[in-house]
């Protein structure tokens, strides 16, 4: 049984990774934008480690709050001014967003009371894998292991590369 101090923990990690997501999206200043989006990883980091999983912490803490962080506000300063607003977004597909956004409420909160009974039952005693384990998992090409995602997500980040670099070149 957890004690409450630990739950008391989940759930302010938790309202503070759904708090600064939603002024990560919603703040008009670019510059604050990047330093909520820091803010929510660091708050995913703590969550990792509260879990137990002290790699991924880690990994969380140096590869994406900060590299890509320092990556974003550094694109940031390049390419714009920090201090001054964004126009506001207009747009006439509103209710079309809308729509789309309770559609995946209704579908995620589905998945999650589909799942509620199998978190109500026992789970099996789980122990934190090794690195080897780790290693070979996510860079193994057999089955259910993660070479081909792996592969296609750095394909993908290329390619978001070479089209910054293209926008910036218009400019």
């Amino acid at each position: 049984m957890e004690s409450v101090g630990s739950i008391i923990m989940y759930w302010i990690i938790a309202l503070s990774i759904v708090v600064f997501s939603v002024l990560t999206v919603t703040t008009r200043k670019i510059l604050r934008s990047a330093t909520y989006l820091l803010f929510t990883l660091f708050a995913t980091a703590a969550l990792y480690f509260k879990l137990d999983y002290e790699f991924l912490g880690a990994v969380q803490i140096a590869v994406y709050a900060g590299g890509i962080v320092v990556l974003f506000v550094f694109s940031i300063l390049l390419t714009s001014h920090p201090g001054h607003n964004s126009e506001r977004l207009v747009s006439r597909r509103r209710v079309l967003g809308l729509v789309a956004s309770v559609a995946t409420l209704v579908i995620a909160g589905y998945a999650l009371v589909s799942r509620c009974g199998m978190l109500c039952t026992k789970l099996p005693q789980m122990s934190n894998p090794d690195m080897k384990t780790i290693g070979t998992t996510l860079m193994g090409s057999g089955d259910g292991q993660y070479l081909l995602p792996f592969e296609a997500v750095s394909v993908l980040l290329l390619a978001c590369i070479i089209g910054g670099v293209v926008v910036a070149r218009k400019r």
